[in-house]
């Protein structure tokens, strides 16, 4: 039997027809896959590296609230104290700060005064007890100074802070902190001599801290975090950390074998891994940080996101149903239509092979003459494929974009945060160098902000602070930065500051502005101020020491009286 060339040219048509869809479906597929991979690699290593700056400011600032304690009223001196009531008083007095910090902080599970003397014997102790907030007092206070945490701290200079390394926490009557992932933030406290005579413990649960943390996460992400040696410490599957507390070792680099470089001396700080568990699609995509603090026993601990390797290649997948579809439909068009169709079928063919490698090389997107037949229907389904593509990669740098914007501002004032606070005061204060400029830094506190929160509610207080927050940025003019450090503190900068009298003018200002009533929320509320001003090179040359300069200032108003300010001019106030 002989068949004719309408048959054979179909079949010809069918398979040319068929070969280059195939071979553009395959290479846009492989293609997108890749870059999807990629994006998701780069999206990965870009959030743990947000995480990771996050926990050391969260590290930070649990250090910061430790040294808040240490200096409260009377706290250095309870150690010369005679007057058993007096005593009582002073210790009374601490623990309700104690229970505020607690209050305030749901990832510090417990906060002590451990005195250096009588074995490390706890002066003043609050628990927390599930939703309850626990004072433990006389026969119930324990010794203490076989731990590592005490009298490791103990040859500490005093304003220093001691971070222990990651621990499961066996001591007996810890109450909710008992069995949980811990570390322990300490630091000395001196007397009035500057003799030091106690230790102050922050135990910090790791569990709500990483739930703190990863708030702002896709809830696909899976956290890791491991010590020096790879030992697990968190995990998604919460049976295989800590395996050497149960004698037992589980390493993260069984999992993902290539984070043995990190845990190498002169490995890389950064690396993506793929874990060898799982078929090829449930296997997990993650990328690892090494992070060091000076501060902790530790040199450095791993910490890494993951997610399924499926949930990426999700998109990639519906793309190659499409491409499917559209390949069988060419194969039946060019059946049909072999003889008739042949030179049309030739020149629609080529621009569509043409504009997916131009997609492919330069992520272009080539406009296809508009046609009312099948073909058009192919250029259409190809033209939405890669619109699909471009979207999910837009999609995945705008969400890039959003984690840093998260890491360096403030989510309620929008005022720029602690960490993009001092980078822009680092710049300020280069430039101040280099030009030989003097520059400002005034430090504000609200005064009695926590009689309002406990009045009228947290939620009330967030719109003072933001209310504040406009009242500043609207009456500071010249300012380079206003930037909100935590809590009720604020910070101005000012660069180029040719006559600092007008820092006097800006902080009368200043004060009037606050001397008049805020409207929120049909409540007519009257918030006040203390202020302090730094300046440089006058007060320091460095922004720790303009900060704290500040800091003290703002200080003695608030001892002076509130609601005023507090500035050195030619060595007066």
């Amino acid at each position: 039997m002989r068949f004719g060339i309408a048959f054979k040219l179909g079949c010809l048509m069918a398979l040319f027809g068929m070969l280059p869809t195939g071979l553009a479906g395959y290479y846009i597929y492989h293609s997108s896959r890749d870059l999807l991979l990629q994006a998701a690699e780069r999206d990965l290593l870009t959030s743990v590296q947000v995480l990771g700056r996050n926990l050391h400011a969260s590290l930070r600032n649990i250090s910061l609230d430790a040294q808040v304690l240490t200096n409260g009223p009377q706290v250095h001196d309870l150690d010369a104290i005679q007057d058993p009531a007096l005593r009582t008083t002073v210790q009374d007095n601490l623990a309700e700060s104690f229970r505020a910090m607690l209050l305030a902080h749901p990832d510090y599970m417990q906060i002590r005064l451990i005195s250096t003397t009588d074995h490390g014997l706890e002066l003043v102790r609050q628990d927390r007890d599930g939703s309850n907030i626990v004072r433990v007092e006389g026969a119930d206070l324990q010794e203490k100074g076989h731990y590592g945490y005490v009298f490791e701290a103990l040859h500490m200079p005093v304003g220093e802070v001691r971070i222990s390394p990651i621990v499961i926490n066996h001591e007996q009557g810890a109450h909710s902190g008992l069995g949980k992932p811990t570390l322990h933030v300490s630091t000395p406290v001196a007397n009035a001599d500057g003799k030091v005579f106690a230790l102050l413990v922050i135990n910090v649960d790791l569990d709500q801290l990483f739930t703190q943390l990863q708030g702002d996460l896709p809830k696909e992400y899976q956290v890791y975090l491991s010590n020096r040696w790879g030992d697990l410490l968190v995990h998604p599957d919460h049976r295989r950390t800590f395996g050497f507390d149960q004698g037992r070792r589980l390493f993260l680099q069984d999992e993902f074998p290539e984070v043995s470089r990190l845990l190498a001396d002169t490995g890389p700080t950064a690396l993506i891994g793929r874990s060898v568990e799982g078929d090829r699609r449930d296997k997990l995509v993650a990328a690892f940080v090494k992070l060091s603090d000076n501060a902790a026993s530790a040199p450095f601990v791993v910490l890494g996101l993951g997610q399924p390797q499926s949930h990426v290649l999700a998109q990639t997948s519906r793309a190659g149903t499409s491409i499917m579809q559209i390949a069988l439909l060419f194969s039946v068009l060019a059946l049909l239509a072999a003889v008739i169709a042949s030179r049309a079928l030739i020149r629609p063919l080529r621009s569509m092979t043409d504009a997916v490698e131009l997609f492919s090389r330069e992520r272009k997107i080539s406009e296809l003459p508009p046609r009312a037949d099948e073909l058009g229907v192919l250029a259409h389904r190809f033209h939405a494929m890669k619109q699909e593509i471009l979207t999910q990669l837009g999609d995945l740098t705008s969400s890039r974009a959003a984690f840093e914007h998260l890491a360096r501002h403030d989510p309620l004032t929008e005022l720029p945060n602690r960490r993009m606070c001092f980078e822009r005061l680092e710049q300020a204060l280069v430039a101040a160098r280099v030009n030989d400029r003097k520059m400002a830094l005034v430090f504000v506190d609200l005064d009695h902000f926590k009689e309002i929160n406990d009045e009228h509610g947290h939620r009330f207080g967030d719109l003072v602070l933001q209310a504040v927050a406009k009242l500043l940025t609207s009456s500071s003019e010249g300012a380079d930065c206003v930037a909100r450090l935590g809590g009720d503190e604020f910070v101005m900068c000012f660069s180029d500051l040719k006559d600092p009298q007008k820092i006097i003018g800006l902080l009368e200002k200043l004060h009037q502005c606050f001397q008049l009533p805020l409207f929120i929320e049909g409540h007519r509320v009257k918030i006040h101020a203390s202020m302090g001003v730094s300046l440089f090179p006058r007060d320091g040359d460095d922004i720790g020491t303009l900060i704290q300069h500040a800091d003290h200032a703002m200080y003695r108003a608030k001892s002076a009286g509130r609601n005023r300010y507090s500035f050195e001019v030619l060595g007066g106030d």
